[in-house]
């Protein structure tokens, strides 16, 4: 697939979507962000706005093998990658494949897990692979995972490792929806007997890693690589921020500009995509010190005041 069919054919999963789901356009890319970047995509919202149907969704709607994973305190790090069990009849051990082997994958309520049982999926997400009793098995091509989690406030929860939540390509967050939209749920609602609205595949595997790989193709200039670059090193100076974004960081900006542009149907990418794309890319990557933890500021407020201060190149 070329750009151009690449940008039709995310139009045509974000009409699917827009069918049954509630939620504003913004939120649906940034999910696709993740996807052509090869990435994976955190969802962070209360409960029931919707959060484990958008990910079931996007799975029809993409063609692909679809594997819900539901984190609770008590799961292990082997009912996430599999385990081996002993056969009796061939008297040999075999691997017995857990649910992360499937093309998307959702994490659902992530961080109710204890950490050893969230550490379970860096390898997985880094590497689309995972380890288990030193051999190594790959992960279904593509690999994409979507992960929701509650509000750290909310009780039994526990809060994502650094190390983890830098792995996630974006963190976006559906919000509520407006009282036009939620009349508008309603409506729906009384016009299907399933709970559930359905949704029909628009695309297929081939044709999904021919979107990915479409985004490869869009050209950067030089100029726009050193703005990344300055963002990105901005936030490691800011007095409020006590670890800003790392080279990995950086480096899922790029792609995700690149994305941005595939979905905007160019073949360059903008200062616009990179400020487009940096709040969902690079504030949940931000350590912020105590003090400002204590006085309740934002990281995205923070990058906001950063991408203010950087100066933008003419292009």
């Amino acid at each position: 697939m070329d750009i151009s069919e690449t940008s039709a054919a995310c139009g045509d999963v974000l009409d699917t979507l827009r069918g049954a789901i509630i939620a504003e356009d913004a939120f649906f890319e940034d999910i696709l962000l993740g996807l052509l970047s090869r990435g994976h995509v955190l969802i962070e919202d209360v409960p029931g706005t919707g959060k484990t149907l958008t990910a079931r969704s996007m799975a029809t709607a993409l063609g692909l093998s679809f594997s819900r994973i539901q984190f609770t305190p008590d799961l292990l790090p082997s009912d996430v990658t599999g385990t081996t069990i002993y056969d009796e009849g061939t008297g040999e051990f075999e691997f017995s494949e857990g649910p992360i082997f499937a093309n998307v994958v959702l994490a659902d309520e992530i961080n109710r897990a204890p950490p050893k049982t969230q550490a379970a999926l860096l390898e997985a997400m880094e590497e689309e692979q995972v380890t288990v009793d030193g051999t190594t098995y790959e992960l279904p091509s593509p690999f994409f995972l979507i992960a929701t989690q509650n509000p750290v406030e909310q009780s039994g929860n526990f809060p994502l490792p650094e190390a983890q939540l830098d792995r996630f390509s974006v963190k976006t967050s559906m919000g509520y929806p407006d009282t036009d939209g939620e009349i508008e749920l309603l409506k729906r609602r009384l016009d299907r007997v399933e709970q559930s609205p359905s949704v029909e595949p628009v695309l297929d595997t081939e044709r999904v890693v021919g979107a990915r790989e479409a985004s490869e193709a869009v050209r950067i200039e030089e100029d726009l690589l050193a703005y990344m670059v300055d963002v990105t090193q901005a936030t490691r100076s800011d007095r409020r921020v006590e670890v800003g974004v790392s080279p990995r960081g950086t480096q899922r900006l790029l792609e995700a500009t690149r994305a941005a542009a595939t979905l905007a149907d160019r073949d360059f990418v903008t200062p616009d995509d990179v400020k487009r794309v940096a709040t969902p890319v690079l504030a949940h990557r931000l350590v912020l010190t105590p003090d400002a933890t204590v006085e309740n500021i934002d990281k995205r407020d923070v990058l906001a005041d950063v991408l203010d201060r950087v100066e933008v190149p003419t292009v």
